[in-house]
């Protein structure tokens, strides 16, 4: 009868340990995505950039808004060299902050020769962060 029970037991063990595994593993794959600027996306392979997040700067040119929805088509420069761009397409909700110079976040994947954005974060401007004052 203990032997029965011993079984029983680890059998349950190991298919619990068997189920927290898998879950890790299909976690850890499917929300793993590649965090670049602009030079390291255009620097990267194609199968790092099917599921990418890229941040960089809005050009002060290159910026419409599509006809048929929300969104905005833009160019993407890379914060440190801003002569690298890369062509960005998003179709959603644009945030009240997203303007030329403006640090941002996207995350998507190559469509072509451009980038399709499923999100668009904007950093918060300074006027929002914390002043440094003088304490009395």
């Amino acid at each position: 009868m203990a032997r029965k029970n011993t079984c029983t037991y680890l059998i349950a063990g190991l298919l619990f340990l068997g189920g927290v595994g898998y879950l890790a593993y299909s976690g850890l794959s499917e929300g793993s995505v590649y965090f670049l600027n602009v030079s390291e996306a255009h620097a990267a392979t194609p199968d790092k950039l099917r599921a990418a997040r890229l941040f960089g700067t809005v050009a002060a040119e290159g910026i419409s808004r599509p006809a048929d929805g929300p969104g905005v088509d833009f160019l993407l420069e890379d914060k440190d060299n801003p002569a690298l761009t890369m062509n960005v397409s998003y179709r959603g909700a644009v945030p009240d902050t997203f303007k030329p110079g403006a640090e941002v976040i996207v995350e998507g994947g190559m469509a072509g020769p451009q980038f399709a954005a499923k999100t668009l974060m904007t950093k918060c401007p300074s006027k929002y962060q914390k002043e440094n004052r003088k304490e009395d």
